[in-house]
């Protein structure tokens, strides 16, 4: 403000340099009235990014406390190449993931756990000791006999292997690194270093010798100490007031005397001199102004808020200017972090009361920290120093806060958003070959992987086939995304596949309450909106109700959809449900192979073991469908002839009404007598026509008498299931 208003008069006075030196003088002036308070202690830097500079101290923690620590260890990044996609006419895409193995120290003092664990903000490692992601986790809890990390040893040889003794660390062992933009994370860690009520003594134990420091410290949950033992003691006086004696052979460190009874000093010594202070009185008073700000605010780590800096102001009016604060690197709740600088408050409101008092009478109780009495001058007085002066001893004395009982005043941390702990979801995991879409860029046979998961907090698996022999060979990634799968909770009653089924209803249950479904129109259905795979039909439906709890009902269907029509009768309670929207991860056929008993595993951070799915409608991509509408016709000399209908693969839509391409290298068809099993005769025909005589008829209305007739078409890749028909 001060700035501009300067300029502009400067700019009128004297021009462009007039401008200037108002410019100059108005930044001058706001730095004065807009300038922060003065803050104190050690600032609040635990959270900052995780750093890898070579000669940074590592500080010690107390308690319990979320550091940063510094990467004392680290390998190269180690790429992974995946290869997605590719299916139904769409591009291949190629993505790269990257892996490290690192290591960060913590506390230069031993640990005995960690907790949680944050990686850009984000849980990395829960409350129970999980990994959200990929990777292993193992700590050191820094004990002076601790043996190398194996990891490192293995990196780095064994006799150029640092066992950090002394060093609290933690190692990542090939941590993915997808969910972080393919880089380390900042990382913040939760240590608990000890589980007792700090006191001094421990935050002077092996740095200071000598001494005795049974100070308590019950508030602090825990503190981070970086610098001198000074520093860390200058930043605790204003809210743990000690007091220290150095008389004896250790230095003692003690809470702020309270002794039984207070020692009555005499009537103040006079003198004559007049470069004495006090003259005749024998002592002097003193009240430093309101202007000298005591301490108002305190920083520090909320607890509540997992360790976030947070803030608590003194209560009571605030005096004139910017309020002081200090900076305190411990681990408070919002009420005890109130009650300190409440009490560190009053306690510099009452301590800028002072009085300088000579004394001729020497007492050795009347030592710095003792409480004392003054006559006429009321409350209670403590010694801040002491000075033997040839005209007696000078005891400077500051007033003691008097004990005043009242309720705490109330603490608020401010409302928390932390990084939700849940834990790692199992995989749900279901396989199926779907019918050729007479795309020639699909591959053939398309094989679908399609996972999912109860909870959202599911970050996808890895996909393995097993050949039949128990070797789980690698498949890919089944992708982030969860896939709507189910069970049907009743049996979808049998209909004819050629009509729209408007009675039949189906109950299924989805994977995770918040996955839904959603109706369709019939243009919609004729576009293939809607298709779902229930036990081995394909259906596709119009109408999705919601029951709650992840239950749907489903009505309007269209039976029978590429080429699954013998499976409208043979539907069971609890038979897999998958909905076909384009998810699941489409799978190599190579890789998968022709065995007869593969099965698809899938191996997420969640999964105690492997999840294995058989893989449904297998062959149904490769095969072409059962010939359709057998027909018998007598011929004038008495042979019957049989007729059908034949299908071809990818034939599904009749758009034009015109033939429907063969979509093989020839037509051949195989027609049996008899059990499917041991066919009684057989006739292979390249026509859909099969002519048989009044004789042939005969002769296999003797071999067999329920007269059945099988008819397949023989494709490339397979045959198709059989036609059923019945002799004339």
């Amino acid at each position: 403000m001060a700035t501009l208003l300067f300029t502009a008069i400067g700019t009128i006075v004297g021009g462009p340099l007039g401008g200037a030196i108002g410019a100059l003088a108005g930044r001058q002036v706001d730095a004065m009235i807009f300038a922060p308070g003065p803050r104190e202690g050690p600032r609040l830097n635990e959270l900052a990014v995780t750093t890898s500079s070579y000669g940074i101290a590592v500080p010690r923690q107390f308690g319990r406390m979320r550091v940063a620590g510094q990467i004392i260890w680290a390998t190269d990044l180690v790429e992974r190449r995946e290869k997605r996609g590719g299916g139904k006419g769409k591009p291949s895409t190629v993505t790269y993931s990257y892996s490290a193995s690192f290591a960060v120290a913590l506390s230069s003092r031993s640990v005995q756990q960690i907790g949680r664990v944050w990686a850009d903000g984000k849980l990395l490692r829960g409350a129970g000791g999980d990994i959200k992601v990929a990777g292993t986790f193992r700590f050191h809890p820094g004990s002076g006999d601790q043996a190398p990390d194996p990891l490192i040893a293995a990196a780095e040889g064994a006799e150029r292997c640092p066992a950090f003794r002394g060093i609290a660390y933690a190692v990542f062992e090939d941590l993915d690194l997808s969910e972080y933009g393919n880089r380390i994370p900042a990382l913040t860690f939760e240590v608990m270093a000890d589980t007792d009520t700090l006191t001094m003594a421990d935050l002077l134990d092996g740095v200071v010798t000598d001494t005795d420091a049974a100070v308590p410290l019950p508030a602090l949950t825990g503190l981070t100490v970086e610098g001198s033992p000074a520093e860390i003691l200058a930043a605790l006086d204003p809210f743990f007031p000690v007091d220290c004696d150095a008389c004896d052979t250790l230095l003692a460190l003690r809470p702020e005397r309270g002794q039984a009874a207070p020692i009555a000093l005499p009537e103040a010594a006079t003198s004559d001199d007049a470069e004495d202070f006090g003259g005749n009185a024998g002592f002097a008073s003193k009240r430093a102004r309101d202007t000298d700000q005591p301490v108002a605010i305190l920083r520090y780590y909320d607890v509540d808020r997992d360790y976030q800096p947070g803030a608590q102001r003194a209560a009571g009016r605030p005096l004139p200017g910017q309020p002081r604060s200090v900076d305190l690197p411990a681990a408070l709740d919002a009420a005890a972090a109130r009650g300190l600088i409440d009490q560190a408050a009053r306690r510099a409101q009452w301590a800028r009361h002072s009085i300088a008092w000579r004394t001729t009478q020497l007492d050795p109780a009347v030592r710095p920290g003792a409480l004392v009495t003054l006559p006429d001058h009321p409350g209670l007085w403590r010694v801040q120093e002491w000075e033997w002066r040839k005209s007696g001893v000078d005891l400077l004395l500051v007033r003691r806060m008097p004990d005043l009982s009242g309720p705490a005043s109330a603490a608020d941390s401010g409302r928390a958003n932390p990084a939700p702990d849940l834990a790692a979801a199992t995989t749900l995991l279901a396989a199926c070959e779907l019918p050729w879409d007479g795309n020639p860029a699909t591959p053939v046979p398309l094989l679908l992987a399609v996972a999912s998961s109860a909870s959202p907090n599911w970050g996808g698996a890895s996909l393995f086939v097993d050949q039949g022999d128990g070797a789980l060979l690698p498949l890919g990634p089944s992708g982030r995304d969860r896939a709507t799968i189910g069970l049907a909770l009743d049996v979808l009653p049998p209909a004819n596949p050629l009509l729209f089924d408007r009675t039949s209803r189906v109950t299924v249950e989805l994977a995770g309450p918040d996955l839904d479904l959603a109706p369709a129109t019939q243009r919609q259905l004729a576009m293939g909106v809607n298709r779902a795979l229930l036990g081995a039909e394909l259906i596709q439906f119009a109408q999705a109700r919601a029951l709650g709890s992840g239950r749907w009902e489903l009505s309007g269907l269209w039976r029978g959809r590429g080429g699954t029509e013998a499976a409208v009768s043979g539907h069971a309670a609890g038979e897999r449900f998958i909905l076909l929207d384009g998810s699941g991860q489409p799978l190599d056929p190579d890789l998968v192979g022709l065995t007869p008993h593969t099965t698809i595993a899938a191996v997420g951070l969640g999964d105690p073991a492997p999840v294995i799915a058989e893989i449904a409608l297998r062959g149904i991509g490769v095969a072409p469908p059962a010939p359709v509408h057998a027909d018998w016709q007598a011929a004038p000399d008495g042979v019957a002839i049989l007729r059908w209908v034949r299908r071809a693969r990818g034939a599904w839509q009749w758009d034009n009404a015109a033939e429907t391409p063969l979509n093989e290298q020839r037509e051949l068809y195989e027609v049996t007598f008899g059990p499917p099993a041991s066919p009684l005769r057989r006739w292979e025909v390249v026509t859909p026509l099969l002519a048989l005589s009044a004789a042939d008829l005969a002769s296999l209305q003797s071999l067999d008498s329920a007269g059945l007739l099988y008819i397949r078409q023989r494709g490339d890749r397979g045959t198709s299931p059989p036609l059923v028909t019945i002799l004339p």
